[in-house]
């Protein structure tokens, strides 16, 4: 079955960096579209960054320009590049495989950007 595992989070002070990885079984990786969400503490999830089966990008705005999310077909892996953090950065991320056979999740993995 498709299984994503993300990987790669922990606590940074701000203006620190992580990259957080998203690697895929399961699945054909590169006819999906992979994003990645975030949800803070009692806060709904929201959108961070896709990466089409193209490889076209798209952000949130509270984003772009300190994370890039880019993806290796043949490791069947999704990255998320995040720089410049901020305490607000501070969330659970989760990725996400999408295309027109579902949409699937990983269990995340905990961001905390704290001094």
């Amino acid at each position: 079955q498709v299984q994503l595992v993300e990987s790669g989070g922990g606590l940074v002070q701000p203006g620190g960096s992580l990259r957080l990885s998203c690697a895929a079984s399961g699945m054909r990786f590169s006819i999906f579209a992979m994003g990645w969400y975030r949800q803070a503490p009692g806060k709904e999830r929201e959108l961070v960054a896709t990466i089409t089966s193209g490889s076209t990008t798209s952000y949130a705005d509270s984003v772009k320009g300190r994370f890039t999310i880019s993806r290796d077909n043949a490791m069947k892996t999704a990255y998320l590049q995040m720089n410049s953090l901020k305490p607000e950065d501070t969330a659970i991320y989760y990725c996400n495989a999408k295309n027109a056979l579902g949409s699937f999740w990983g269990q995340g993995t905990q961001v905390t950007v704290s001094s």
